[in-house]
């Protein structure tokens, strides 16, 4: 058996005790993949606040389909197609229109005038940011600045450090497509932050502690005044 295959008859199998209203084993996976929700929907949301709403979404959108989870992907790549849905359906609903297709002199446009911001927002150099500990800072603004195409595939890709296969998957494009607009992406990041992109980027867009306890809570909650969930059993 190899390691992905135990990998997914472990999701599999903690998926079927979630689905089966154990709180304890729902709770284990908001807490393990949390962080990749929040990044797929902060790379579609216009804000971090949009994007915890989204999240708190997609978990329950996802506690519905859990039962009907098997295997196709791994399950935080399968998470996080349903976190990239939630938080289109959210841009719609604000009516926000995401252009996928826009021309790229329009993108480069929007990113120039976005990184004007960005400095004005932040007179220090990025060297002595850096020095500072504000690097993760001015990449997070880099990256809010990036049209939401690519500020996606950034998200997944750098930031979170999907593969391409998984990237694909989660957002519904083609493994060119994904390429390329990372590729876009990065570009356009270089612009703003020069030899710094790559050295903050792991780092970036940290969803734990008070915010992560903050989703998990209000979830479990509202699935527990449902009647969906029970508090027995180990995670």
């Amino acid at each position: 058996m190899t390691a992905d295959t135990r990998l997914h008859e472990a999701d599999r199998e903690i998926a079927a005790r979630a689905a089966a209203g154990d709180a304890r084993a729902f709770e284990a996976l908001m807490r393990r993949h949390n962080r990749l929700l929040f990044r797929a929907a902060r790379g579609i949301a216009g804000d971090d606040a949009e994007a915890e709403d989204a999240v708190q979404d997609a978990w329950l959108r996802a506690f519905e389909r859990l039962g009907a989870y098997r295997g196709e992907a791994a399950l935080g790549t399968w998470l996080a197609r349903i976190a990239v849905n939630a938080a289109l359906d959210a841009q719609r609903r604000r009516g926000r229109v995401v252009d996928w297709n826009a021309a790229p002199a329009e993108d480069a446009e929007a990113m120039e005038t976005r990184t004007m911001a960005l400095h004005a927002e932040s007179p220090d150099t990025p060297d002595t940011a850096a020095e500072r500990g504000e690097l993760r800072l001015l990449l997070e603004h880099a990256v809010r600045a990036l049209p939401p195409r690519y500020r996606s595939v950034f998200m997944l890709r750098a930031v979170q450090e999907l593969s391409v296969d998984e990237t694909a998957y989660a957002l519904q494009l083609s493994h060119d497509v994904v390429k390329t607009r990372l590729l876009r992406a990065r570009a356009m990041l270089r612009d703003a932050l020069a030899a710094h992109l790559d050295r903050g980027a792991p780092q970036a867009f940290a969803f734990a502690g008070e915010r992560c306890d903050r989703v998990v809570a209000q979830v479990l909650g509202t699935l527990q005044r449902l009647g969906r969930l029970r508090s027995d059993g180990p995670a």
